[in-house]
């Protein structure tokens, strides 16, 4: 695949070529490996919060491996989306101010199937050219043939109908990557875990960011606390997505601009 890059040499031009041919494109050295095992220390304990909740809700076989919104006021969530990875082909790709819709991690182990395994889009709307959403995945170990690197259809972002099993798997491309990675990918890529046939997991952070019309998947700003919001910088508060909040009553909906929740140029 030619669709593979160090993170130094990313640039609009580049990336826009890529993700109109194959739909996704893999930018290496992204991550230094310090934050990298920061970032895995912290999915040890994230993980056993939601695993009881899985449990607990009696959807524990589906959901192994999977651990959804890790937004919070945690040094980890907060330091990645900080550093502003890809932001500009992500502001590109999106035409303009986006927010995060979610932040996940799969932690795909040895002989494991959750539902990511599953042939899928991360989008239930095909959008064909209005690009709505963008996906990012994190490489955390090294993706390879064995330890399930996803599969990727490249060029099914120009496509409605789900491919059937045979010519997916027969066509997909395998996403090998180095730890420290990053993948972007078009949210209408039709696209599948692998995998793990080795004892070690394979983790990966996994990512949506959309145009901030969009709903978030979890209402990230309720959650952190309105009163964070003073203390946060201008791409965060943009980021989380401050900045395009729905009002709960007429008293929040009757503001000065300046302290409306829904902000200009949000879409």
């Amino acid at each position: 695949m030619n669709n593979k890059y160090t993170y130094a040499s990313a640039s609009n031009v580049l990336f826009d070529e890529k993700m109109k041919e194959f739909g996704w494109i893999v930018f290496e050295d992204a991550l230094e490996e310090d934050f990298v095992n920061e970032i895995n220390r912290y999915l040890e304990q994230a993980y056993e919060i939601r695993r009881q909740i899985q449990l607990d809700n009696g959807i524990g076989e589906q959901t192994k491996g999977t651990l959804h919104h890790l937004v919070g006021r945690n040094e980890v969530s907060i330091e990645f989306l900080t550093r502003g990875y890809c932001d500009a082909q992500i502001r590109h790709f999106l035409d303009g101010n986006y927010i995060l819709n979610s932040l996940g991690a799969v932690i795909n182990i040895k002989d494991n199937h959750p539902y990511v395994q599953n042939i899928h889009r991360d989008i239930r709307s095909f959008t064909g050219t209005f690009k709505v959403m963008i996906q990012m995945m994190v490489v955390l170990d090294d993706f390879t043939l064995e330890n399930g690197a996803t599969y990727f259809l490249s060029g099914s972002h120009k496509q409605d109908i789900k491919p059937g099993e045979e010519e997916f798997y027969a066509h997909a491309d395998r996403a090998v990557a180095k730890k420290g990675s990053l993948i972007l990918f078009d949210s209408n890529l039709w696209h599948a875990a692998g995998n793990n046939r080795t004892d070690q997991p394979r983790r990966a952070l996994t990512m949506a960011f959309t145009r901030p019309f969009f709903k978030q998947q979890l209402d990230y700003p309720r959650l952190m606390g309105y009163d964070l919001a003073a203390d946060l910088s201008p791409h965060m508060k943009q980021i989380l997505g401050y900045n395009s909040r729905i009002p709960a009553d007429l008293y929040e909906y009757y503001q000065p601009v300046e302290k409306r929740m829904y902000q200009p140029g949000q879409g």
